[in-house]
C-alpha cells in the first residue's frame, strides 16, 4: 500500500485535554470526549496556528549581536586613542569610494532588500502549515490536526472500500487529493463509495475549514 504525501509511517497523537470539574449544580461534568456545540464566533475563522519562529529570529539576534559587538568595540578603541580597526577603516573608504552604480554596492542593496523581504514575510505569515486548526466547542480550548495525521485518517478509509487495492491522499490547507487504484469493481461504483466515505470521514476530522475533496480512481497499470 502506497502513503499518503509526506506522512511518516507512524503518527504522533496531539493530547487530549480534559475536565472533569463538577457543574454548577454538584453533579458531574460532562464527558470531555463527547464533542460539545460548536461556539457561535468562536471558531477563529480557521485562523492558523502562528509559529514562533525561533531559528530565524535566533540567526537574525545573533547576526545583529555581532555586527553591534564589532562596531562598538571597534568605537570604544577609537575613544582610547587607538587607531580603529583595519576593516572599519577599509569599510569606510570602499563607501567613500564606489559610486552608487557599482556592481558590488547593487548586489549588496539587492541582497539586503531580499533579507528585508524575507524578514517582512515571516513576520506577517502565521507558519505552521502543517498543522490544521479545528472547530473550537469550547471557549478556553483550541486545537489543531497534523495534516499528516489527517491524511492517514482519510487512506486508511478509503483502504476499506471493496475494490481499492491502495490510496495515496495529498492533504492542502483547502482541498484533499484522494487517488486510489482499483483492481476489481466498476470504477464509477467505487467512486461513488469513495465520494460518500471520504465525505462524512472529512467531516469527522472535526476541521474549522473542511477541505474540499477530489476523488480518482484509476486501474492497476501493467506490468513489464
Amino acid at each position: 500500500m502506497s502513503e499518503p504525501s509526506g506522512s511518516e509511517n507512524t503518527t504522533r497523537p496531539l493530547p487530549v485535554l480534559e475536565k472533569a470539574d463538577a457543574g454548577p449544580d454538584g453533579s458531574a461534568a460532562p464527558d470531555a470526549h463527547e464533542p460539545g456545540p460548536v461556539l457561535d464566533g468562536q471558531d477563529g475563522g480557521g485562523r492558523r496556528f502562528w509559529s514562533a519562529r525561533r531559528i530565524p529570529a535566533g540567526v537574525v539576534a545573533a547576526l545583529l549581536l555581532i555586527v553591534a559587538a564589532a562596531f562598538l568595540y571597534d568605537i570604544a578603541a577609537v575613544r582610547a586613542h587607538r587607531p580603529a580597526m583595519r576593516w572599519r577603516r577599509e569599510l569606510a573608504r570602499q563607501l567613500a569610494a564606489r559610486p552608487l552604480d557599482d556592481t558590488w554596492v547593487l548586489v549588496g542593496a539587492g541582497v539586503a532588500a531580499v533579507l528585508g523581504l524575507w524578514l517582512i514575510v515571516l513576520a506577517l505569515t502565521p507558519g505552521l502549515r502543517r498543522l490544521l486548526p479545528m472547530r473550537r466547542t469550547h471557549a478556553d480550548v483550541r486545537a489543531g490536526l497534523h495534516r499528516e495525521a489527517a491524511a492517514l485518517v482519510l487512506r486508511d478509509r478509503a483502504m476499506e472500500i471493496a475494490g481499492v487495492q491502495s490510496a495515496r491522499v495529498r492533504l492542502h490547507r483547502r482541498r484533499a487529493d484522494v487517488r486510489a487504484v482499483v483492481h476489481f469493481r466498476e470504477l464509477d461504483d467505487v467512486r461513488a463509495d469513495l465520494d460518500t466515505v471520504l465525505t462524512e470521514a472529512v467531516a469527522g476530522l472535526g476541521l474549522a475549514r473542511p477541505p474540499a475533496l477530489t476523488v480518482h480512481v484509476v486501474r492497476p497499470g501493467r506490468k513489464g
